[in-house]
């Protein structure tokens, strides 16, 4: 199969994701979300969190709590 039967059979997915502002590099951060849910869960403090999970995922501080941000933004109508 090649990447443009891929794209094509998943066109509508794609646009959904892409109208709500998902990214398609999101997919690599969802253990982190995970994480950092049960971690706050747990009653650990965001900046605690936050730094932990920066250091065990290899990028910034400012990413993680971007990424914590899109993966916590509602969906509107148009993704629904």
């Amino acid at each position: 199969m090649t990447l443009y039967e891929i794209l094509n059979f998943n066109k509508e997915l794609l646009q959904r994701l892409q109208s709500v502002g998902a990214k398609t590099e999101d997919c690599r951060y969802i253990e982190l979300y995970a994480e950092y849910t049960k971690m706050k869960g747990a009653g650990d403090k965001v900046t605690y969190i936050v730094s932990v999970l920066a250091e065990k995922y290899d990028i910034s501080v400012r990413n993680v709590y971007n990424i914590v941000r899109r993966f916590e933004k509602h969906c509107t109508d148009v993704a629904v």
